[in-house]
């Protein structure tokens, strides 16, 4: 683990900005398909809000321990995942009506 210890912290910051900008990008591409799929989603509620969750949780963290990567990456992510729940439930909203 030495080699660890090594490595400077801003460069430790810079990869995980890129890490978690990276799994925003995921986000944002699950976020554009159910946008763009005009059937009712797949996903199940515990997995769309849950991420809602873990990511506020990790942002706050971020926050708690001025980490910058953390914070900043996640709260991008708590808007995309809130963007997500968005569409999924207004689809399900609109393809239970049209069903009734």
């Amino acid at each position: 683990m030495n080699i660890i210890q090594n490595i400077p912290e801003h460069i430790f910051e810079s990869i995980g900005i890129v890490a978690g900008l990276s799994a925003c990008l995921v986000i944002a591409i699950q976020v554009i398909k159910e946008f763009r799929y005009k059937h009712p989603s797949s996903l199940s509620n515990g997995f769309i809000f849950g991420w809602v969750f873990i990511y506020l949780f990790w942002c706050f963290y971020g926050l708690r321990f001025n980490a910058l990567a953390l914070w900043l990456t996640n709260a991008i992510a708590v808007v995309l995942q809130s963007i997500l729940c968005f569409i999924v439930i207004k689809k399900r909203k609109r393809y239970s009506s049209l069903n009734e």
